[in-house]
């Protein structure tokens, strides 16, 4: 009896957990949309934009807090005003459901190095540098990256939670859409 009791009772914690694993898989990201998206100044940009994005559909974790529908959500990100717009919608029938914004200012420093390193690296490749060169400047951006994604992981704060791999894919395409700063 005690053990058809401990493997009713372990049944129950896993369809707990799994419906609560569903529901958390609905609080994600299913279309990204820039408005504002200009054409880059290189392939390799416009390669790296279009990675972000597909990486971040494929997977992510995005939950906007206070938003009561239960995912999964569209973004609409763009830059206005030396601002960054996170527009959250519904993807069926693209009602906005919050937004929020965030100034790019904390931000400047982080995307203007990455646009240098960038730089730096399509110079590397295209002269033909050596491996190690391209490598360390690869560490320097992904370096880059992990800063940008901590800062961007706080500047959302208690609006939106998101995870380490969405917070770098997004600041992938904050910097994408803010060419020059």
């Amino acid at each position: 009896m005690a053990k058809l009791a401990d493997t009713a009772a372990r049944v129950r914690d896993t369809e707990a957990s799994t419906a609560s694993a569903a529901g958390e898989t609905q609080r994600r990201l299913s279309r990204i949309e820039l408005p504002d998206a200009s054409p880059l100044p290189s392939a390799y940009a416009d390669a790296d934009r279009r990675q972000a994005v597909a990486d971040l559909i494929a997977t992510n974790r995005f939950d906007p807090a206070g938003v009561e529908h239960p995912g999964p959500f569209a973004l609409h990100l763009m830059v206005r005003d030396g601002r960054l717009i996170l527009d959250i919608r519904d993807p069926g029938t693209d009602a906005p459901l919050r937004a929020v914004v965030l100034a790019l200012g904390p931000f400047r420093r982080l995307i203007k190095d990455y646009h240098l390193i960038i730089e730096s690296h399509e110079r590397a490749v295209m002269e033909g540098g050596h491996e190690a060169r391209i490598q360390a400047i690869d560490m320097g951006r992904r370096g880059l990256h992990n800063e940008g994604a901590a800062l961007l992981e706080q500047r959302l704060g208690t609006w939106i939670t998101v995870d380490f791999e969405t917070a770098r894919r997004l600041f992938t395409l904050v910097c994408a859409l803010h060419q020059r700063i």
